[in-house]
């Protein structure tokens, strides 16, 4: 197999964030808007996501994952713009999305954000249009084969209450997973699950966290996986979780619109490079981002990657 060279980025929370109609704040967008002016607008300055994303097609990946938060609080004019942006990264056969807890900020937006952003989150069998009469999350997790790839894409993207940004996998979904894992798995592919709230344990506060992780933990654990990526926590992370024939590599990003300079980690994305050998599999990390401001992009971090191989 040639080389299959992946993308990861997370958690642009594009802005600037529209004007919002008075009825549209009488939720818990209300305090996602105030939380914009106060705190994230200004982290989140100059065009440092443009120069990331020119800097990760400049690598030519052959995919991109993007794992969720495109938005802020979910308003249409949010939702039609991201739907934009990603077509400006690349083609949906490319490209694929998994949503965040923002982009599910109050009930019905996830259902307009599958709409939207559908050719960029389904799986290779999908059909043109998105079925309005089933459930958002009866899509997930879907399915792209690119060669000896697989890409499972997992919404944990649901709305919570106010004060309140956790995740779900569910009971359906996660036994849709792990039939879709040990189908993949006799397959032989390289296994790589998205998804936005972090899996492992203690990853996250408790109003912030992965309800159900020990669920996924438990799928991962009997069906296994090569890779898992996820966004959400804004920072750069490397965890494992069991597998069935050893640790299994799980990777978190910083958001793609994290400024240098201030309190949060400065915007990443990370690039896997994978081949298939007679050994096994072989995956090497790069870390590419922004150090200090005004500086361009730069490669921060190599890493191979320990990928367990069944027996």
């Amino acid at each position: 197999m040639s080389l299959f060279t992946l993308a990861h980025i997370s958690d642009p929370h594009l802005g600037p964030l529209p004007d919002p109609k008075l009825l549209q704040l009488f939720s818990k967008r209300i305090l996602g808007y105030l939380n914009w002016h106060r705190n994230r607008s200004k982290i989140m300055g100059a065009n440092y996501l443009e120069q990331l994303v020119a800097d990760m097609k400049a690598q030519a990946p052959d995919h991109i994952a993007v794992t969720g938060d495109l938005v802020n609080i979910a308003l249409p004019l949010e939702i039609t713009g991201a739907r934009a942006w990603l077509e400006e990264i690349g083609e949906p056969t490319n490209v694929s999305v998994v949503p965040g807890n923002h982009d599910a900020y109050v009930p019905g937006a996830f259902r307009k954000a599958r709409m939207a952003w559908w050719p960029y989150m389904c799986g290779d069998q999908a059909t043109e249009e998105p079925d309005l009469s089933a459930k958002s999350g009866a899509t997930f997790p879907y399915v792209r084969k690119r060669g000896d790839i697989a890409l499972i894409g997992v919404t944990t993207g649901r709305a919570s209450a106010p004060w309140f940004a956790t995740g779900r996998v569910g009971s359906a979904q996660s036994k849709r997973l792990r039939t879709i894992l040990e189908e993949l798995g006799r397959e032989r592919l390289f296994r790589i699950v998205m998804l936005h709230h972090p899996p492992f344990k203690h990853a996250t506060r408790w109003h912030k966290r992965l309800s159900d992780a020990s669920r996924v933990r438990a799928v991962v654990k009997r069906a296994g996986a090569e890779l898992i990526l996820h966004g959400h926590t804004h920072i750069d992370s490397f965890e494992e979780i069991d597998g069935p024939h050893g640790p299994i590599p799980v990777v978190g990003v910083p958001s793609a619109t994290s400024a240098p300079g201030g309190k949060s980690r400065p915007a990443r994305y990370n690039l896997f490079t994978i081949e298939k050998g007679n050994e096994g599999w072989s995956c090497r990390m790069e870390e590419h981002g922004f150090v200090v401001p005004h500086e361009p992009v730069s490669l921060l971090e190599q890493r191979d990657i320990s990928i367990p191989v069944a027996r």
